[in-house]
């Protein structure tokens, strides 16, 4: 068993195992499609896929928001500076400062939300 895999005990799957992130989440048509690998009250880990296309508009959240580019690349605007993330980047979205996320291209990405 894989976790994120639609099983509600795959976090006990990935527990002590190894799994390789971008495998773990596919491309959808049109579409963004998110899978929830920890939430816990500290903060969740969410893997994302974004097809080409696809935005999620401009936000804030009161916590850091840690991404790492999978696969592909990122266009994010962070306090109205656009930024470019390629795989293997990372990057970190400051508390209270607006942000939004577009794909020029298909990417995969690994957000961490630290809710401390």
């Amino acid at each position: 068993m894989n976790c994120a895999k639609g099983d509600r005990s795959g976090l006990h799957a990935c527990t002590g195992k190894s799994q390789g992130l971008v495998s773990l989440i596919e491309y959808s048509g049109d579409s963004i499609v998110s899978k929830t690998i920890l939430d816990t009250p500290a903060g969740t880990i969410t893997l994302f896929a974004f097809d080409k296309g696809q935005k999620l508009s401009e936000h804030t959240t009161p916590y850091n928001a840690v991404v790492q580019v999978l696969d592909g690349t990122a266009h994010l605007t962070i306090g109205g500076e656009d930024v470019k993330v390629l795989a293997g980047e990372i990057i970190i979205m400051p508390p209270n400062i607006p942000h939004a996320v577009a794909a020029e291209e298909k990417f995969k990405m690994l957000l961490t939300m630290i809710r401390a």
